[in-house]
Parts: C-alpha cells; structure tokens; sequence
C-alpha cells in the first residue's frame, strides 16, 4: 500500500503559475501571533511595523498589480475564500519574512513542519510550485500590491435574515455499498508535460457508426482515438489555433469535444478551447471594467473524410465568450443520444457555461438571471442562421427566445460549473455541477428551470455578495417553484468536486446496471445513484463503490500516489466502465463487480 505524504502531495498539484499566499486569518482561526514580536508592543507601533514593510510606491504597486494578475488571480482575490484563501487581511496578520519565504518555497515549507503552511496544507489540499527564480523585488512588489487592498476595516457581511450558517450541511455519510470494482489496467496517455499532472485527460466519449470509435481529449490540445488500448492522435488543437492556451491549468485548454449525430454524413464536429483575454471580440462580454483574464470559444469543424485516422479540413468559429478569471469555464459540449433524427432536439448542441469565477470575484450580477450566458446551460443549433452573430441557429423551442432582454440560448441556468452533462437510458437530463466549498450536485435538467445559482448552493441558501464559504437554511416561506434543487448532493466532508459519470447500461456487470456512476475529481472515492431513485424534491441516497487491482483492496489515492488524483469517468464502446486519472494518465478499465461478503 501507497502512503501519501506531505512531500509526495507536493508533486502533484498544477505545475501552473499559481501563487498560493497565505491567510492567517483562515489558517489559525483569527489567532494572531507574529514571531519573535514583543508581546507588549502597542497594536499602533504593531501598525507602524507593518506599514514600514511595504512599499507606497505607485509604480512598484502597478508592478505587483500586473504580476498578482498573472499569478495569483486564478485562485486568490480579496474578497471570498476559493480554491485558496482570500487574500485581504494577510498582509497584516502574516509577518512579512514568513509571507515572502512562503512564495519562494512553499514545498520547503510545508516539507520543514512550519506551522502556519501546515494549516494551509491540510486547509486547502494543494500548494504552489516553488519560485526560488521569481527575483526578491518581483515577490516584494506582489506583497506591496496585496497590501494596498488591505481591509482596513471590519465589514459585516452577513445580513441577519440569513440565519445562522449551517454547519454541516449533509450530516449523512455515504456509506460503503459493499459492491467493489475490479479494475484493468489498460494505458498511460502520452506524457504532455514535465509535471505533474502529467496528461490532462479530461473527457472519453464514443462516436457510433458502422464502427464506433472511442475518443479521448487532453486538455493540452491533444485529441486522441483510443484503437485498442492505445491511444493514436487524432488532432492537435495547437497546430489549428495559434492563439490556442492552456495555462494556468484550472480546466483551461482544449476543454471539450462532441461530434455532430450526421457526423459520417456531414463530417461535422464541436470543440471548445481557450485563448488569451480581448484575442477576439466576444460575442458575450461585459463591462469595459470587469477584467478579461481569458476567452473560451466554440468552434465547427469539417472533415474531408470522415473516416479518417486523423483531422484534415477546415472549421469556423461559432462563438466566444469573456471570463473574468480563469476557472469554471465552457467545459461541456454535448448533443443528446437519444434524439432521433427528425425529433425537436435531434442535432441541437448543449453548451455548458460556468460563472468563470465571476461570483467570487465580486460580479454576481453577471450570473444571477436569464439575461446572461454565465452559470446556464446552452442550446442552440449549429446549423442554422439566425443568432446575433449569424454563426449558429437558436431553437425556436427554447424557453427565453421570446422574453424580452433574456438570451434566447439559454435552456437553464443557475449553475456555478455545470461541468458534465448526459441522458439516463429513461430519458432524464443529468447536469453535474461543481459546488463553491460546500455542495456538490447532480440536477435534472429542465427547459427554463433555475437551479439556484449564485443565491443557492445544493439545497441550502448562500450569501452571493457576503462570505460565500457559508450556507444557510432555506427560508420557510420559499415559493416551490423559484428554484429547482438537485436530486443527489454530498458535502465537502466526502470530497471535493464532483466528477460526472454515467448510467451503466450494460449486460456486461448485471450488478452494476441501472446504477448512475461517478465520482470525486479529488479523492478519487466512485459513487453510485440507482437512476430510479432520481426524483425532482427528492434527495437520491448515494453509495460508495470500492475498488480493486490485482485482487487487491485500493483507492485511486494509492493508485496515483497523490492526494489529488483528478479522476474522470468515461463510457466505452460496449457500455464499459473506464476511470481514469490526470495526475498520472492512466486509465483503468471495469471488467467486474464483486460483492465483499
């Protein structure tokens, strides 16, 4: 058995250029204690101290404000709490020396027992990569910048009518099924960084026909075909796009891929990635004001020959839309297998839109009705003509086309990342949608509905403009029809963010069939929901699925050797179960369900 270390979890967080700063205020529960300080220093000369630490300088903190941007913004701001601390009292609370040596070297840190980045560690589950190359007046320039946004004042920003937060929102543990599944190893990806992780693979989806073919994306511009066991490329995103990224990571690059149901007919197929802020004029932005940190963008693509090995041909973009932050973007793209040809749904694309981190950094307005794109799922369809921009068709059956101001795409809305979609083989809509530090939701979709939001998380009320790592109750007096709720949830005492899977469907593992699978992108714990179980007002029970390798008990943790495993679950060609992991590429194939006894 694996054992997982501080020093072996290190290696496996994003090698992206991640500033992760500390909050002492998160950390140490509002303990305060500098090192080495006189205790009976007055909080004015204690106040003189830190002033005299950095810098006033106009320049300097534009120059810490431009490298904050490009380091730090996808997971700190200064205002919530997020995939790391909010950064707005830290300059005060931190001492200086600390704050410093902590960007240089926080795998040192961690790795030497120091206390405070222990916290962090255990707080947040990933660390920056070391920056012993930043130059000392490039870090001291950051730390400047932090310091002018300091709070310098204590804000309520709980409203009373709130109530009082929740403290464990799901107090029920999933438990164990007793059903484990015996895993296959079948394939590494191709290694497409030094780093770890070290093949993003993000999505496996089949394509059917006289002969169906299995194709998986890296999300570092590879799209690959998987021909028996190994995985062959079939286009190369960085090649077709020369404003093509994926940096900082965060589920940015080549995001997704569908192919068009008369794909052998028409040679047509989908994908979305990213480019760099203002590449292009969006055909969805804001406000001159709001940072563009990136653009995602929809494309169509042609091939001549449909039944070739690899993409030739030409594509055209269909549409673009500005992200304030780099997080929770355009990660799905999807067309529903059950339509039939000639059916009102038969060719139409489902777009999934994140808020792109929007609500956390303090523009909850672009998010929270039917008058924008962010937080909604999409439908349109990508032959026809008639959008703003000419490029794509909306369906005159979608809800909002006839509302005045709303954005006729939109088919619902009210999701923070709706990072996965599929049908169940009865014919519900599953949206997945990954939570804030809370929940974690699997929902229904419905034409029209609003699952919540930046206003609900799960089932539970959230404060969009105060601090968002609190729930609340549900008002009692709440209308039944205002928001839609998730038919299965788990909290963050379970996982992390939730990976979409699929109903198995199968003759292969009869145990198994009926059962909706998924899991934890972070801990790589696989769930299951029996579909019949899922009702709209109702919470499914979700079960855990165990595994194994080799006829031995494992976790995916083991398995990679990281805390952090990123699992993705995908549907094979038969039916079959796959899981596999970006921190190490590999990819494991189900070929039983056994019963522990």
């Amino acid at each position: 058995m694996k054992i997982i270390n501080p020093k072996a979890f290190i290696s496996s967080v994003y090698p992206t250029k991640v500033l992760f700063f500390i909050s002492i205020f998160s950390a140490l529960s509002g303990v305060i204690c500098y090192a080495g300080e006189n205790k009976t220093t007055s909080k004015t000369s204690q106040k003189r101290l830190v002033e005299d630490e950095y810098s006033t300088d106009k320049k300097t903190i534009a120059k810490g404000q431009a490298l904050f941007e490009n380091n730090c913004s996808a997971c700190h701001n200064f205002l919530q709490k997020g995939i790391g601390p909010e950064l707005s009292a830290v300059t005060t609370v931190v001492p200086s020396d600390w704050l410093k040596k902590f960007i240089q070297n926080a795998p040192e840190m961690i790795s030497s027992g120091d206390a405070r980045a222990s916290m962090l560690f255990d707080e947040y589950k990933q660390v920056m990569p070391s920056f012993t190359t930043l130059p000392e007046a490039d870090i001291q320039a950051i730390m400047s910048f932090i310091h002018s946004k300091r709070k310098t004042e204590t804000a309520t920003t709980v409203s009373n009518h709130f109530g009082t937060p929740v403290a464990n929102p799901v107090p029920k543990k999933i438990e164990k099924s007793g059903l484990r599944l015996k895993l296959d190893y079948l394939a590494t990806a191709p290694q497409t960084a030094a780093k770890l992780p070290l093949a993003r693979i993000n999505k496996m989806l089949k394509l059917p026909g006289a002969k169906d073919r299995l194709f998986i994306v890296d999300l570092r511009g590879k799209l690959y075909e998987m021909i028996e066991n190994q995985l062959v490329e079939f286009m190369d995103m960085t090649k077709e796009i020369p404003g093509f990224i994926h940096a900082p990571g965060l589920a940015t690059g080549f995001g997704n891929f569908a192919f068009h149901p008369d794909f052998y007919r028409n040679g047509l197929f989908y994908t979305t990635h990213t480019e760099k802020g203002k590449a292009a004029t969006p055909d969805f932005g804001y406000a001159d004001s709001i940072k563009v940190t990136l653009q995602w963008v929809l494309r169509e693509w042609k091939m001549e020959n449909p039944n070739a090995n690899s993409f030739s041909g030409k594509g055209r973009e269909l549409m673009r839309v500005n992200m304030v932050s780099p997080i929770h973007g355009v990660q799905e793209i999807t067309f529903n297998p059950l339509a039939k040809a000639g059916s009102a749904d038969y060719g139409l694309l489902y777009i999934g839109v994140g808020d792109g981190g929007a609500t956390e950094n303090g523009f909850a307005f672009l998010c929270n009705d039917k008058t924008h794109v962010w937080s909604s799922v999409l439908r349109i369809n990508p032959l026809g003509k008639n959008s703003k921009n000419g490029r794509y068709g909306i369906p005159s059956s979608n809800p909002f086309i006839k509302v005045k101001g709303a954005v006729g795409e939109v088919y619902c809305r009210g999701f923070r990342n709706p990072n996965r979609i599929i049908w169940t083989p009865d014919g519900k809509m599953l949206i997945t949608d990954i939570g804030q530090t809370q929940i974690e939701e699997v929902n229904i979709g419905k034409p029209g509905a609003d699952y919540g939001w930046p206003e609900r998380e799960g089932t539970f009320v959230m404060n969009a403009r105060g601090k968002m790592n609190l729930v609340y109750q549900l008002p009692k007096n709440e209308s039944t029809t205002k928001y839609t709720y998730p038919v299965a949830q788990y909290d963050h005492d379970e996982g992390n963010a939730i990976s979409g899977g699929f109903v198995y469907a199968s003759n292969s593992i009869p145990s198994l069939k009926g059962k909706y699978i998924f899991g934890d992108i972070v801990n790589g714990r696989i769930f299951y929901v029996e579909n019949n179980q899922f009702r709209l007002g109702k919470q499914a029970d979700i079960q855990e699925l165990e595994l194994m390798l080799e006829d031995k008990l494992t976790t995916l943790r083991e398995l990679t050797g990281h805390a952090k495993t990123d699992t993705r679950l995908g549907e094979g060609l038969n039916g079959e179960l796959y899981i596999f992991t970006k921190t190490d590429g590999k990819i494991y194939k189900v070929s039983a369900c056994m019963v522990n006894e």
